[in-house]
């Protein structure tokens, strides 16, 4: 997706060889015109694959998979990350560890809002180890819900998040695959 990786090319920023911060459009500002571009790429790779809900994690995950929820015309459900007065009975949890906060959370979504009869897309907007995507499988999978695939935002291909999925039999697409942070530079696989 070409106009993502102009994005990520012109305000992204390499903080390492591992981290890159693109805080200027995807997860503090948003930047609602991308964000829409992103969701029709996810809604053309995935429909008319019976998609009947999107799952994402909390915070940055929910632009995206709203505007693909949108373009698809199904609900998006959003794992908390901690659990609140409102969210505390009936839940569906699991734990992640996140890579760039080097912490573990949980998270928890209602059981009233996935079943067995449902059909689900996650949408991410990163994928580096699968943590976070191996967590919304269990939360999936606790519901007897099915899983369309894993649509990921900006993927680290040095990492082993997609090697991990795919072994397991999930299909990722990815719209901007990292090959590499090295040197402060980003550089793309395709």
């Amino acid at each position: 997706m070409d106009i993502l990786k102009d994005k990520i090319r012109k305000e992204g920023i390499v903080l390492s060889d591992q981290v890159l911060k693109v805080d200027a459009f995807l997860n503090h500002q948003i930047d609602p015109r991308l964000m829409k571009e992103i969701g029709h790429a996810f809604a053309e790779r995935y429909r008319g694959d019976g998609v009947t809900k999107i799952v994402t994690i909390e915070a940055s995950g929910i632009a995206p998979a709203v505007m693909a929820g949108l373009e698809l015309g199904v609900p998006v459900i959003f794992a908390r990350k901690f659990q609140s007065l409102t969210l505390k009975n009936d839940l569906l949890i699991s734990k992640v560890f996140s890579f760039t906060k080097q912490t573990e959370s949980t998270i928890a979504i209602s059981a009233k809002h996935l079943s067995a009869d449902d059909h689900v897309l996650v949408v991410d907007d990163f994928l580096a180890n699968g943590h976070a995507a191996k967590a919304l499988i269990d939360l999936i999978g606790q519901a007897g819900s099915s899983i369309a695939g894993l649509g990921i935002v900006i993927e680290k291909s040095f990492q082993d998040g997609r090697t991990l999925l795919e072994g397991e039999g999930y299909r990722v697409e990815s719209l901007a695959r990292v090959k590499s942070l090295a040197d402060g530079q980003v550089t793309f696989l395709d």
